[in-house]
């Protein structure tokens, strides 16, 4: 799968973000281990504490269809925002720190980092395995 289709799918599912209190429509598309693509968009809650990011939308939804392993990751916003420490912090629980995280903007400008770059200092399963 080609950056390019997993942007237009993270575009795509941007279109459907329920975003009423923010204004900000972001969408994710990620590819599994195995060549799978899963889709996702924020959904806010009046609670605040309900909403639930793109990123996380696309991993729950791989891991209930039964896929463990992440390869890689698109977001898009219209400015073009990383991913916020706990969508960051969920990829660690189901990748390793080598993750390739592209994140986009309406113009096409586009920025790569592996997982370990954003998140210097994850907390991963392998502190709990002692």
């Amino acid at each position: 799968m080609s950056t390019s289709t997993l942007r237009d799918l993270a575009l795509d599912a941007s279109t459907r973000s329920y975003s009423p209190y923010s204004l900000a429509k972001v969408g994710a598309a990620l590819e599994t281990e195995d060549g799978t693509i899963f889709q996702g968009c924020n959904v806010e809650n009046s609670s605040f504490g309900g909403t639930v990011c793109a990123e996380r939308v696309a991993i729950w939804k791989a891991i209930s269809e039964g896929h463990r392993k992440l390869k890689r990751i698109y977001v898009y916003t219209v400015d073009g925002w990383p991913p916020c420490g706990m969508c960051l912090q969920v990829m660690t629980e189901f990748s390793d720190l080598n993750l390739e995280i592209t994140f986009g903007d309406k113009t096409g400008n586009e920025k790569s980092k592996k997982l370990g770059e954003l998140l210097t200092h994850a907390f991963t399963p392998e502190h709990l395995k002692k």
